[in-house]
């Protein structure tokens, strides 16, 4: 397998083994206990690098959903590379914002990566998955570190989010409406006997419940039809005499969906539609009570369904009474996620808190279905308390805008 190269691999690709470890230490004045369980949700402040390493103790193979949302590495948003490497190169690089003029940034931004994304594979559960927020700046590089790290069998998919909805005319070349959320198993299911990674269905709308019908009267309940013929198949076609009467074979440049067999059990379970006055082109019945409890999800999510980046904002507004991140990710977004990955017991781990929309996302899921999910947050600048811990607070005591409550930042 190609393997991706980049100055300063060498000195990190086992940076995260030399890592020490670190006793993670409870405020008491912030925590209702003196240790740290399975049992607790934590937002942890300090460098994600040493808080991964002290969480392997303890949640090592335990989490089954990791988001994070790490630097796009734009150019303009002034990160710096921090991780005290044993490298004379890598020391020069201490301390120093990543501006677009770095020539190295790209290199930089992996160096930072590849150790975090090492330790967030060890945390993964068996059958586990990460997904991660990304955009054109690093998606291409991204891709490359995972295959290497979690294995390019591993790959679920690159997940396109419409996280704009207005078109920017002043764009030079096109109008950004999209990033991406790519997501990797840490054991992707392959055939019936290995235990892995295996998407949750979405549950289904009024909206596509709405698509099925009795006009018929069928006593098996409302259904709605699907076309004998397919786009793709086997070179074998057919032509198949119905009961009726009515000869069918798939149109010029198609091809049977069915097999032979499967519509004459049709055809005699009544599965088959010709259409009011039984004159049309003969369809597959698809009755709804034998259909899955849910829907597979696409791998484009539009904005309507999963919110935008101005919905990511107005959470924020509310609680705080003001904008406080240029580009938060909506709730409904690592909503959908967890949704996909998780069941009611599970951990959710976010290593770039940020604002703290992951948590919010857990414990809005959590009261909806009555599921017991558990986040860990962390994040290393000094809002971490005052902005990532207290946006939790406030969601968990309910606080529906900063106008109505007197908490304190």
């Amino acid at each position: 397998m190609p393997t991706l190269q980049f100055k300063g691999k060498t000195f990190v690709q086992n940076h995260h083994l030399a890592v020490k470890y670190h006793q993670l230490v409870p405020k008491k004045e912030l925590s209702l206990t003196n240790k740290i369980s399975l049992h607790d949700n934590l937002i942890i402040q300090g460098d994600n690098l040493k808080a991964l390493k002290a969480l392997l103790p303890t949640y090592a193979g335990k989490i089954k959903c990791i988001y994070i949302d790490p630097p796009y590495n734009t150019g303009n948003e002034k990160w710096v590379y921090n991780d005290n490497v044993n490298s004379p190169m890598i020391k020069e690089w201490l301390g120093k914002e990543v501006d677009i003029e770095d020539m190295t940034r790209h290199d930089k931004w992996l160096c930072m990566m590849m150790p975090r994304l090492k330790l967030l594979r060890e945390l993964l559960r068996e059958d586990g998955a990460i997904f991660i927020s990304i955009d054109d700046n690093e998606q291409h590089n991204l891709r490359c570190l995972l295959d290497e790290i979690f294995g390019e069998q591993n790959f679920i998919q690159n997940i396109i989010w419409q996280k704009k909805y207005t078109q920017s005319n002043d764009a030079k070349y096109f109008s950004d409406t999209h990033d991406f959320v790519i997501c990797y198993a840490k054991n992707k299911i392959e055939g019936e006997t290995k235990q892995g990674f295996s998407l949750n269905l979405l549950a289904r709308t009024e909206e596509q419940n709405e698509r099925y019908s009795n006009p018929d009267k069928d006593e098996r309940g409302d259904w709605m039809t699907q076309p004998l013929h397919a786009k793709s198949g086997t070179d074998t076609t057919y032509t198949f005499k119905f009961n009726n009467g009515v000869e069918w074979k798939p149109p010029a440049g198609t091809f049977p969906r069915y097999a032979i067999e499967t519509l004459k059990k049709a055809d005699k379970e009544n599965r088959i539609w010709f259409g009011a006055k039984g004159d049309a082109v003969p369809r597959m019945k698809k009755f709804l009570l034998e259909m899955k409890e849910g829907v597979t999800s696409k791998s484009i999510w539009m904005y309507d369904e999963v919110g935008s980046n101005d919905d990511a904002k107005k959470p924020l507004k509310e609680l705080f009474g003001d904008n406080l991140f240029a580009t938060p990710k909506p709730v409904a977004l690592i909503r959908r996620i967890i949704e996909l990955s998780t069941n009611e017991n599970d951990i959710v781990l976010d290593s770039f808190a940020g604002s703290g929309t992951t948590a919010h996302a857990v414990l809005e899921l959590n009261k909806e279905d009555g599921g017991n999910r558990k986040f860990i947050l962390v994040e290393q600048e000094d809002y971490s308390n005052t902005i990532t811990a207290e946006r939790v607070r406030r969601v968990i005591k309910g606080v529906k805008t900063a106008k109505n409550e007197n908490l304190k930042n």
